[in-house]
């Protein structure tokens, strides 16, 4: 991967990576993903190199840093130090898609428009009690890294799966298995699933339209 922005409606995140190139990006020039397909299914034959990525927080999504069981925010992370959750939320799905992208050396570049709509993890009080789920939500949009024509237009991903809680959370944290590195490991695989293979740019298994 060469390139990696990180867009917050202008709000700019360097140091993503040590071996990554953070483009800057102004106010003005924050990408637009297209609407979120509705048509009928086709069928995608894809020859993908990952070239670089493009990931957006809308600026209207809520942050909790409460420690309650469940609270009603759009980002809720506590698998980093407190900080910007914007920026450590990118880093994630930086790493996945870079860990999914190296796999794939097709001859088509492409350019990955990731739009974030709900990255809702545990809290303290909930992962040390009764677990739950990690909710993860956004929008996916593949384009020619050269010309930035629409491969594959924009579609919501559901990536959520069960989150672990009580004893079990301590012994995968104790075996290394963070909230973190599960979650890399999640978006890691869902990635390489959307962005290899034969499928179909409607409604499919890991979407919602």
């Amino acid at each position: 991967m060469k390139h990696l922005k990180y867009i917050a409606l202008a709000t700019l995140v360097t140091g993503l990576s040590a071996c990554s190139t953070v483009d800057i990006v102004s106010r003005n020039t924050a990408f637009q993903g297209t609407p979120v397909a509705t048509a009928a299914p086709q069928q995608i034959v894809r020859d993908y190199r990952v070239q670089s990525v493009r990931f957006a927080v809308p600026e209207d999504l809520t942050v909790s840093e409460a420690n309650s069981y469940y609270p009603i925010a759009d980002i809720v992370w506590r698998g980093d130090p407190l900080g910007d959750r914007g920026a450590q939320i990118a880093e994630i799905f930086e790493t996945s898609i870079d860990g999914a992208g190296a796999a794939l050396d097709g001859a088509t570049p492409v350019t990955v428009d990731v739009v974030l709509a709900r990255f809702h993890s545990l809290t303290e009080r909930t992962r040390y009690s009764v677990g739950g789920t990690h909710s993860i939500k956004f929008d996916l949009t593949v384009r020619h890294a050269r010309t930035g024509a629409v491969l594959e237009p924009t579609r919501r991903i559901v990536a959520d799966f069960p989150a672990l809680g009580g004893s079990a959370a301590m012994a995968a944290e104790g075996a290394g298995q963070t909230q973190k590195v599960r979650i890399i490991s999640r978006l890691t695989s869902l990635f390489r699933q959307e962005l290899s293979g034969v499928s179909e740019t409607g409604p499919a298994a890991g979407t919602d339209a």
